[in-house]
């Protein structure tokens, strides 16, 4: 069998809290989640606002990911509070990386070898 295997970044996603600005999305600094694979983690007894966690939701798999030096995903990994109102952002950090098996992850076989053409 082909090596079936392929790699994602662990990342860590922090709030930034500005000193003396306004936060009403409840975000304390050292607040932080996980992400490793699909698994979303945070500390025991510690929480996010949903409201923030959507806001950088849509990135977290691009960010998991291989990107080119020139990406702008590449470089930027500061994410604006929802609230326009809110001085708080959201850091993600890639931390390592995890490889993974694609028959281990999906139902859907990988195309055969002939089939790519």
């Amino acid at each position: 069998m082909a090596d079936d295997s392929f790699e994602l970044f662990d990342l860590r996603v922090e709030a930034v809290i500005p000193q003396g600005k306004p936060i009403y999305c409840g975000a304390k600094a050292g607040d932080y989640f996980e992400l490793k694979g699909e698994m979303l983690s945070m500390p025991a007894g510690r929480g996010f606002s949903i409201y923030s966690i959507s806001a950088v939701l849509p990135l977290l798999a691009a960010k998991q990911r291989a990107t080119h030096p020139n990406d702008w995903m590449t470089s930027d990994a500061e994410i604006a509070c929802p609230d326009p109102n809110c001085a708080s952002r959201l850091r993600i950090i890639r931390t390592g990386k995890r490889r993974f098996s694609h028959a281990e992850t999906t139902a859907v076989p990988l195309p055969k070898e002939n089939d790519l053409t």
